[in-house]
């Protein structure tokens, strides 16, 4: 199926147009602006960054030279650990290609853009029970940056997830974090976390965001930094409307519009990296079981609209759903700003695993180990309650838990609580059969389930579903807490709930590409010109999570590796499609673009 025909006057010109600006299109755009290729990136938002500034920016790249020296860790022991994960659609090729291509793709971001690492000692791979696991060494964090690097586009960054900030500040994962968590229970972490604090109110106050960039933030902080000083046209405001195809059906530029309406021809070809589908209703119901009739899913993640999945299958490309898991699970709290009524989420990607909190279904029941991955226990939320017409669970914690930790969103002692009431995110009850009738839980079940916890969190052992039995668990819970960092009884009221329902952090499923990231048809051959990067393609890892950074790793590996070979992959393209010829007055890579 064709796209647009190139009936429009050609207004830029480039050697790759890049769509989307997170990791995978950033990656993509540095690697082939270092080889001299004029790269635009076209961004359908106000702000690039994607998914990617929004998240903790850990990137799981095992194979990389620091870590693998620093641990031990062997090639064997990865391909053992991902096979182990997804067995029946583990990806021979694409994992070879990807730790191929790990070691020099993180060589070249440290040694030839701005892009610097951290290399934690402990980072555990989600699956510590499998062959091949580690506790370290494979995921990787980019170091803090300075807004100020952007200049005058720096306003252009994607904002932080408001709900995932402390009051305006995001946390570095790691030191860090630990330190601001416990600001309730020691002078000194106070201390520190009113020195971050005031630091970004003041810098909110004097130039209308924090200059001090944390996280997924601080790495496309460094990566749109560098691709600018590259000569890479990164343009936001921007959606890509439609593909042009020339009469052999070879992608050969886009229309755009926003702020750049117009036609670009691409002399090499067009890398899709705008992103997943989980943000499409309609696409969401036909590959989310759970979402089937709507209203069942809720996706924090930005940009993932499906426009790059659509735009791949109306010119003959289609969506490869053959991985087990179609979407990497996030549970979520949705609740709404008070002043706009906008529905606002909240990820709980880690604390559900804390001492003294559990998670219960409508009938008051445990259903699953809460110190997996969110991954992992959101597939076990969605297995649990597949027979159900609403996916949505309550996570429980007594007085203790809320003056220690809180709950997500809602914040511990002590900051009142008023506020998250009025939202609707926190539920508050007398008694455990208060609390059961407010949010409609069975009381008996629930008051049964505390009972078994409670004796269970007491001994330090969980025996209805082994929380607190892996190094990973651990991790998602407090390393201080003994004798088991994820279990403590809930025996102290009032009792506090906030209701989780189904969301994700980018889809699995996605645009059908081969070994080289070149988008293929149903009959598996590749669409000339045109390939796809990121949660836009089809995930390597066959629908499994193995660890923190498992969009972004290979994101930055898979991109890196698309910026290096795009020229070549355009070429034998060419030749197996009739021959493309490149169109006449077609510029060379050390032309100038016009803007």
């Amino acid at each position: 199926m064709p796209g647009s025909s190139a009936s429009r006057e050609v207004t830029h010109r480039c050697d790759v147009l890049v769509v989307g600006s997170g990791a995978a299109g950033l990656a993509t755009a540095l690697r082939a602006a270092h080889d001299g290729l004029n790269v635009i990136v076209a961004e359908k938002s106000p702000h690039f960054g994607g998914t990617t500034a929004l998240s903790a920016g850990w990137s799981w790249v095992p194979g990389n030279r620091k870590g693998s020296e620093a641990t031990g860790d062997t090639r064997g022991e990865v391909e053992t650990y991902l096979r182990a994960l997804a067995p029946d659609t583990f990806n021979e090729k694409g994992v070879a290609a990807f730790l191929d291509t790990v070691p020099e793709a993180i060589d070249f971001f440290e040694e030839h853009t701005s892009v610097t690492f951290s290399y934690p000692d402990k980072a555990p791979d989600y699956k510590m029970d499998l062959p091949g696991a580690k506790l370290g060494g494979r995921a990787i964090l980019p170091t803090d940056a300075d807004i100020r690097m952007l200049g005058n586009r720096r306003k252009e960054l994607q904002p932080y997830l408001s709900s995932y900030t402390v009051f305006g500040y995001m946390p570095q994962v790691g030191p860090d974090m630990a330190t601001i968590l416990k600001a309730n229970q020691s002078f000194k972490a106070f201390a520190y976390t009113a020195s971050k604090l005031l630091r970004t109110w003041i810098d909110t106050a004097l130039f209308q965001q924090p200059m001090k960039r944390t996280n997924g933030s601080a790495l496309m902080t460094r990566m749109v930094s560098s691709a600018l000083d590259k000569g890479v046209q990164v343009w936001t405001g921007t959606p890509v409307d439609d593909l042009v195809t020339d009469e052999t059906g070879a992608v050969t530029g886009a229309i755009l519009g926003g702020r750049h309406t117009g036609q670009v021809e691409a002399r090499l070809g067009v890398v899709l990296a705008g992103g997943g589908f989980s943000g499409d209703e309609e696409l969401r119901r036909r590959y989310f079981a759970h979402d089937r009739n709507g209203g069942e899913h809720f996706t924090p993640t930005q940009g993932h609209d499906g426009s790059s999945a659509r735009m791949a299958m109306k010119v003959g490309g289609r969506i490869d759903d053959s991985v087990f898991t179609n979407v990497s699970w996030a549970p979520v709290t949705v609740f709404k700003n008070l002043r706009t009524g906008a529905q606002r989420l909240f990820p709980h990607l880690r604390q559900i695993g804390l001492p003294g909190m559990i998670t219960v279904d409508r009938y008051g029941k445990r259903f699953g180990n809460e110190a997996l991955s969110y991954h992992d226990f959101g597939g076990q939320m969605l297995e649990h309650m597949k027979d159900e017409d609403s996916v949505y669970a309550w996570i429980v914690g007594d007085a203790k838990l809320m003056h220690k930790y809180g709950i997500g969103y809602a914040k511990p002692w002590p900051i009142p609580r008023a506020l998250f009431y009025r939202m609707g995110y926190l539920h508050k009850g007398r008694t455990v059969a208060d609390l059961a009738h407010k949010i409609g839980v069975d009381p008996q079940g629930l008051a049964e389930t505390i009972e078994t916890f409670n004796r269970d969190a007491i001994a330090g052992e969980d025996n209805a579903f082994g929380r607190g039995s892996t190094a990973y668990n651990h991790f998602r819970g407090d390393m201080d807490h003994k004798p088991n960092p994820n279990l403590a009884p809930l025996d102290k009221g009032p009792y506090y709930a906030a209701k989780v329902r189904m969301g994700d952090l980018g889809t699995f499923a996605g645009v059908a590409v081969d070994d080289h990231h070149a988008v293929v048809d149903k009959d598996g051959s590749r669409i000339p010109g045109l390939y796809a990067v990121g949660a836009a393609a089809v995930s390597v890892f066959g629908g499994g999570y193995p660890g923190y950074g498992s969009h972004i790793g290979p994101a930055l590996t898979f991109g890196y590796r698309m910026g290096r070979d795009i020229a070549a992959l355009s070429a034998d393209s060419s030749h197996t499609a009739s021959n493309r010829l490149v169109p006449s007055g077609t510029h060379t890579p050390d032309q100038e673009v016009r803007d």
